[in-house]
């Protein structure tokens, strides 16, 4: 029987003809002749690599390739012949339909396209002044393309609120009753429970430091002064940013990742419509009763401290509520409650709409919508608290 003929001729081929490349004088052109024949696969990779190093040098422009004998080949294949050829050489034998057939044209501008990646520029030696300086000026730029962004998307929410407010046949009382059901009755239980614990801690700083001087009568007033011009609402709205805005954010965010805000607009819908003015109604209607329950609910714990440490009566401690405190620090809390309802659900609607449209996008950008939506808070409660100094109120 022939080799020809026997049944596991093709595996014996395989396994007996490894690749070889042989540079030998061209008869037909004059010049040198590179003739790739056997397999140029990964179980010859060792005997080839060495092959290939000591051609590299030899291998010029004028040198022709014959591929014809070639037999198979895989990546690292590919990648030999792209280290003895080079990328120009090997993109020409690529682009020549009858040199090679499709499959292996196809490998080897894969493989090309892969390794002729340019390589990175090598770090440039740093100056530690001029690399914090550039980081301050990276940082101040996208703080600016915060700011710019946030203040575009409220005068488009404004100019849609203003355009729906004269048509109330596209109010959406539903959607909005489901916020406010979210963000305010759901909210109580936690914000209660926090502010009750924040002011007996208050009241027992207040005993400690008060007692001192004979004057824990005033632990009363410190209580008052602080929870209804400043603790009240501020930890109202920051229990809410981190709650509320991230689930705005979240909501919205899951919706982009899932293309149906595009299929809002497709159906000549408005998403600030439909989407953000629900959630920024709720919250504007929500957050001053968070803040009044936040008041009521500090005052009753430092109430209950006094009651326990001080021997203030519940009595006592109201009466000197009534007649110290002026009503004009309930409303200069209260008129704190709005302003940051505003800007916490506009800032957790915007960071929805930026969510590109995958999950790490939608956790990354919830977790920018409560940073960025504590931060304002604070920041406007300083210069609110700044500017009633001023003005004495």
């Amino acid at each position: 029987m022939s080799a020809s003929t026997h049944p596991l001729w093709p595996l014996d081929r395989v396994l007996a003809s490894p690749g070889r490349a042989e540079l030998t004088p061209d008869a037909a052109g004059g010049g040198a002749l590179l003739s790739l024949t056997g397999d140029w696969t990964l179980a010859h990779y060792k005997a080839l690599n060495a092959r290939a190093a000591a051609l590299r040098a030899r291998i010029g422009p004028e040198v022709r390739i014959d591929p014809s004998a070639l037999g198979a080949i895989d990546t690292a294949g590919a990648k030999l012949l792209h280290s003895l050829l080079g990328a120009q050489r090997l993109a020409e034998l690529a682009a020549d339909a009858s040199a090679l057939p499709a499959e292996r044209r196809a490998l080897l501008k894969a493989v090309a396209s892969a390794l002729d990646v340019e390589a990175a520029a090598p770090p440039r030696a740093g100056n530690a002044i001029a690399d914090v300086l550039e980081h301050v000026g990276r940082t101040m730029g996208v703080f600016w393309q915060h700011v710019v962004g946030l203040t575009g998307f409220i005068g488009l929410i404004l100019e849609t609120a203003l355009r729906v407010m004269v048509q109330p046949r596209r109010w959406r009382i539903t959607a909005l009753v489901a916020n406010l059901e979210k963000t305010a009755l759901d909210a109580v239980p936690i914000i209660a429970l926090l502010t009750f614990l924040v002011g007996a801690v208050v009241a027992f700083l207040g005993a400690t430091v008060l007692a001192d001087f004979g004057a824990s009568i005033f632990t009363v007033d410190l209580i008052a002064y602080s929870f209804l011009r400043e603790f009240g609402v501020l930890l109202a709205a920051i229990i809410v940013a981190g709650r509320t805005a991230s689930a705005f954010t979240a909501q919205i965010g899951s919706m982009r990742a899932n293309e149906e805000v595009d299929a809002i607009r497709v159906l000549g819908l408005d998403p600030i419509e439909l989407l953000v003015l629900p959630r920024v109604y709720a919250l504007l209607l929500a957050l001053p009763m968070l803040s009044f329950v936040a008041m009521v609910s500090g005052i009753v714990g430092g109430m209950l401290v006094s009651a326990l440490t001080l021997d203030i009566s519940p009595v006592m401690f109201l009466s000197r509520l009534e007649s110290n405190v002026g009503l004009i620090h309930f409303l200069v809390g209260m008129a704190k409650a709005p302003i940051f309802a505003f800007l916490i659900a506009v800032i957790g609607c915007l960071e929805g709409f930026r969510v590109q449209g995958s999950a790490q996008s939608v956790g990354e950008h919830t977790t920018s919508a409560v940073v960025q939506s504590i931060f304002v808070v604070i920041v406007v409660d300083a210069i609110a608290a700044l500017f009633c100094m001023e003005m004495g109120w």
